[in-house]
């Protein structure tokens, strides 16, 4: 993919498609946002960033930074996951590998509804949290959060989505998020919220960013 003339080439910290897509459509939504949004498929050379931090937001950081360095170009990563209430918050910053192997959706969800197994429908609240990182090769960078609340299924329903959205209902609601249209979840969910609120701060950090640094 090669950028289009006169505009900026933002990279989305990530290699999984569907967050790519979801991201996109958020990002896209804000007209004064005239860049083109790039994911790590585009730069082969940068290797898998161990997500070593205790918070989302840390880890949102440091994607962001790692990658920023690696490609000198505005980045934007994001750290999510599922906090399940009966798990003590759990599985968190481990939510994409809570059944041992990195982005194994299936084997991740399997194991929460496993644990919950003997859990009453009156305690299995949870929430998906969200933090968004942009880091600019300058060393300025800007984190926010977003999050969801609702509880868990006992079964998966429904194939849009990624992750945990076959088993999560928001509150509110009687579908999970992956029986959800891909714009009805963006409107609700903690990515949408926290990526609306980086979009709209991000035409102004990317011209007149902060003087902090790491």
């Amino acid at each position: 993919m090669s950028p289009t003339v006169g505009r900026t080439w933002i990279v989305l910290a990530t290699r999984n498609p569907g967050k790519i897509a979801e991201l996109r459509r958020i990002l896209t939504e804000v007209p004064s946002l005239d860049v083109d949004l790039v994911g790590l498929e585009e730069f082969p050379q940068v290797g898998d960033i161990a997500e070593t931090a205790a918070t989302f937001a840390a880890n949102a950081l440091l994607k962001a930074h790692a990658v920023a360095d690696a490609t000198g170009l505005p980045v934007v990563a994001d750290d999510s996951g599922l906090c399940v209430d009966a798990l003590a918050g759990m599985p968190g910053v481990l939510s994409a590998r809570w059944a041992g192997r990195h982005g194994d959706d299936v084997a991740n969800l399997q194991l929460v509804l496993g644990q919950l197994a003997d859990v009453p429908a009156e305690r299995r609240g949870a929430r998906f949290v969200c933090a968004a990182a942009v880091a600019l090769p300058t060393g300025a960078e800007r984190v926010v959060e977003g999050e969801l609340v609702g509880v868990l299924t006992t079964t998966p329903r429904g194939t849009n989505g990624f992750g945990y959205d076959p088993i999560f209902v928001p509150v509110g609601e009687g579908r999970t998020t992956a029986e959800m249209a891909p714009a009805e979840k963006d409107a609700i969910s903690h990515r949408g919220r926290a990526f609306r609120d980086v979009a709209a701060f991000l035409p102004e950090f990317l011209t007149r960013p902060p003087l902090g640094h790491r």
